[in-house]
């Protein structure tokens, strides 16, 4: 999950948890996915960051064969 998903899943589990009143859409806890959307999007948004920080520290060492002096 990128970035901009975990953004976009905060946000819509934002509108559904407060923004709509609550029994507009019958027979489902609007809160309650709310609130699941916004836990789903903040852990992609952690391991998202944490994925992004991981790919700039890596290192690759290219190795030439033994130096000789002639």
């Amino acid at each position: 999950m990128r970035i901009g998903a975990s953004i976009f899943l905060i946000a819509l589990g934002a509108i559904l948890a407060f923004a709509i009143a609550p029994g507009l859409i019958p027979f489902v806890d609007q809160v309650l996915i709310g609130y699941i959307l916004m836990v789903v999007g903040v852990i992609g948004l952690i391991v998202s960051i944490i994925m992004a920080s991981s790919a700039h520290r890596h290192h690759t060492v290219v190795d030439h064969g033994p130096d000789t002096v002639a």
